[in-house]
């Protein structure tokens, strides 16, 4: 049996209130000529993102949206189009706009629907990276509603069997709202982990599990620059390709969005728009039960789950979605911590566009426990 010692280092990092991030994420993208409104749908959805824990699908994001801002393969000033409308199901077009930006305008166009019947559902084509789903689940709770949530992305995953990258990592998201603070929110890739922890780790040159990943031959690597080159393995082997599978159907088939290899890559493919798919199905708690009567079910749920005996060396049962909601709540008062890497990419494009730089960091020493 191996012993496992854990070392505890302090490490100073640089943190910046929330407002001054949104802020920046704002007067950047209105350099491009995206509208007041639609910088602030876009800083909001990133920061919340880096308050929440999700720092992959957070600022750190920017430089690539405002690249493709600057070389016309983001329209700025998109209007997301109605394609077709049955009853509450809608078929919109996102015509290559800031994915955060339309998928916030069609969930929002989602609301009054579900309300007047109950449930309301819309796939969205020629889209772009979103984003994290957790933001959509957020604010479909904050309206008293569940939401199913799916998005295709770049081709990072093979089928089981296969060497070639078909599948995005294919997230899927799942949400309540509940009377305890936070609403309970699944939010999970459907490879076995987001590719944006390997780009992560690349940046670091830091090794990665050996079962994250395949090499371009279909090899297991520990490589993250090598997993770049060739795919991410799926989550749960047959039953995370199954998944990946339903929500491409979902997501690309059913919306119009390019699908599998079709749609390219955010970073290497600077030649043309993404053509990203997107899914939302939006549930009225009300449509089926008095709101009051299916809050106190849930928190009761919770209560239950949480009082249960537990295993040793578990301090807490926690239930999906607190942990971020205290992260979220922590990084409010502290600050969002960005990477040394992110924060020269955006000065660089502050001094470009000749916008002010202007945030300033909170100094917080973390403790990390490294194994």
């Amino acid at each position: 049996m191996t012993e496992q010692h854990t070392v505890e280092l302090a490490i100073m990092q640089k943190r910046f209130p929330a407002t001054q991030l949104r802020n920046l994420v704002a007067d950047l993208s209105q350099a491009f000529g995206v509208s007041k409104e639609d910088a602030a749908l876009l800083a909001e959805a990133l920061i919340d993102a880096d308050l929440h824990g999700t720092s992959t699908h957070g600022i750190s994001r920017l430089a690539i949206y405002l690249k493709r801002l600057e070389i016309g393969l983001i329209d700025p000033k998109a209007r997301l189009q109605v394609d077709r409308q049955v009853g509450s199901a809608l078929a919109l077009d996102a015509a290559n706009g800031l994915g955060q930006v339309q998928a916030t305008k069609a969930l929002d166009m989602l609301i009054p629907l579900a309300r007047q019947n109950g449930v309301a559902a819309a796939t969205i084509r020629r889209s772009q990276h979103f984003g994290a789903l957790s933001y959509y689940c957020n604010r479909a709770a904050a309206q008293n509603s569940a939401l199913v949530a799916m998005t295709t992305s770049e081709p990072a995953m093979s089928p089981v069997g296969g060497s070639d990258a078909f599948f995005g990592t294919n997230p899927i998201a799942c949400s309540f709202p509940t009377g305890k603070g936070y609403p309970i929110k699944v939010d999970l890739a459907t490879s076995k982990v987001a590719r944006g922890n390997i780009i992560a780790a690349s940046r670091k040159n830091a090794a990665i599990p050996d079962n994250w990943a395949f090499d371009v031959d279909g090899q297991p690597t520990t490589d993250p620059h090598k997993a770049l080159l060739g795919t991410v393995a799926t989550m749960a082997g047959h039953k995370g390709y199954a998944l990946a599978l339903m929500v491409e159907m979902f997501s690309s088939v059913l919306s119009g969005a390019a699908i599998g290899p079709e749609s390219g890559s955010m970073y290497k493919n600077l030649d043309r728009a993404q053509n990203v798919g997107h899914f939302f199905l939006l549930i009225n708690i009300g449509a089926f039960m008095d709101r009051e009567q299916f809050i106190e079910r849930v928190d009761a749920t919770i209560d239950r789950l949480k009082s249960g005996r537990k295993r040793p060396g578990t301090d807490e049962i926690l239930i999906p979605g607190e942990t971020s909601s205290r992260t979220a709540k922590k990084n409010s008062e502290v600050g969002v911590a960005v990477s040394e890497e992110t924060l020269a990419e955006l000065e660089q494009w502050c001094a470009q566009l000749h916008v002010p730089f202007a945030i300033n960091s909170i100094e917080c020493r973390d403790i990390c426990a490294i194994s």
